[in-house]
């Protein structure tokens, strides 16, 4: 039986998990990353239960859950410290079979490179489609410095700007600017106790989450035209920006080191792609459904991808068929993702003063309500469920228990 080739173009999240998902699957997998290392472009990742179901499928749902901070209760605030919301972690657990919880990811992106064989992964490779071949006949072509390479499958894991998606939808009209721009950082702990929240301002806002090991995890996003930056540094932006928020948020600037703070314009993918593939090439993450992140599911539907991909794709059966269902699975569910955080953006954009004062009036109303209300507009995100049967070490009644 002659071993089935995947090359996966990309070595973020999305990319990695999809080469762990298809090495444990049978396939002979190539990692190309451009980049001269796989450190991480970004600071922490939430993951929902969704996605730790999908990394249950691949072995690594447990270990991410000992690792991971598991949030408790937070919520929602103004910038002057008032709660508009509460949320319940343990009715959200309940409902959706386990915790969100948060972890560096480096510390993701290691687990999953630890899936691979040693030799899988080249960094300083930049790697070209050349042509995506056909499921029914020859291979797939990718082109790289050292040599074109031959594939059965070629996935495209490289994000936003894509050029594998180019190469399969040239007709397409690509990413669009969402209107806001982001900073992520990670932080000294420095002795914050604080409960894990969001703050909405006028077209802005902050979130601050404690890690596992002590640190913290924050990030930022605010109404601006695409290409500002700052003056100074990002750091001094920030302050600019949040220094007068409630505590703990100007603590934390003040913590972070300048170089330590992440900023990128948020692009998102507003029009969606005919088809997630073409030929024996297909797209996963960013590169097939890049959203913005007000909902908190871009790497969480990355993961999902992986999965789904590698269940529908076995070595040896008709990939034709199997590409196909990928994208039958996949295109409507990741559309309407795209389609609701852009809502939720929007939201966040509001900045007229009584604008802002009926969106925190209506979240305030909402959360009086109780929790349920608030959770039931993450049903059909946060429950789902991968088409493999798992059975994480740690459940108890469909519900992932604290180790």
């Amino acid at each position: 039986m002659t071993t089935s080739r995947a090359v996966v173009i990309g070595s973020g999240i999305g990319g990695l998990t999809t080469a762990a998902a298809l090495h444990r699957s049978g396939w002979q997998v190539t990692v190309l990353e451009r980049a001269a290392s796989l450190e991480p472009v970004g600071a922490g990742i939430s993951l929902a239960p969704n996605s730790q179901r999908a990394l249950d499928v691949i072995g690594l749902g447990d270990e991410v859950r000992s690792l991971a901070a598991w949030q408790g209760d937070g919520g929602m605030r103004t910038p002057s410290g008032r709660w508009l919301a509460r949320t319940d972690s343990a009715a959200a657990a309940d409902r959706f079979g386990g915790p969100l919880v948060l972890l560096r990811r480096s510390v993701l992106i290691g687990l999953l490179r630890a899936r691979l064989p040693a030799d899988a992964v080249h960094t300083g490779t930049p790697a070209r489609l050349v042509d995506p071949g056909s499921a029914g006949g020859g291979p797939a072509l990718v082109r790289t410095a050292s040599g074109d390479i031959e594939a059965d499958l070629v996935i495209g894991a490289d994000g936003i700007g894509s050029a594998v998606r180019t190469t399969l939808f040239p007709r397409h009209p690509g990413p669009s600017y969402s209107g806001f721009t982001t900073w992520r950082l990670l932080a000294p702990g420095a002795g914050h106790s604080f409960s894990s929240h969001e703050t909405w301002g006028r077209g802005s806002l902050w979130g601050s989450h404690p890690l596992k090991d002590g640190g913290i995890y924050a990030y930022a996003a605010a109404a601006v035209p695409a290409g500002t930056r700052a003056a100074d540094d990002e750091k001094a932006e920030l302050m600019r920006g949040f220094g007068d928020w409630h505590d703990p948020i100007p603590a934390i600037i003040a913590a972070v080191e300048p170089d330590q703070v992440l900023r990128h314009d948020v692009w998102h993918l507003a029009d969606p792609l005919p088809s997630f593939h073409r030929g024996r090439t297909v797209l996963v993450g960013d590169s097939a459904h890049a959203m913005v992140p007000f909902l908190g599911q871009g790497g969480n539907q990355a993961i999902e991808d992986a999965v789904v991909l590698a269940h529908h794709v076995a070595p040896d059966e008709d990939l034709g068929a199997g590409l196909a269902a990928y994208s039958a699975a996949r295109l409507p569910r990741t559309t309407a993702m795209v389609r609701k955080a852009a809502q939720v953006s929007r939201m966040t954009g509001l900045s007229g003063a009584p604008a802002v004062a009926l969106r925190n009036a209506l979240m305030s109303a909402v959360s009086r309500l109780g929790p349920g209300l608030v959770l039931r507009t993450f049903d059909g995100i946060c429950d789902w469920e991968p088409p493999q049967r798992t059975y994480a070490a740690r459940t108890r009644g469909g519900r992932t228990s604290r180790p």
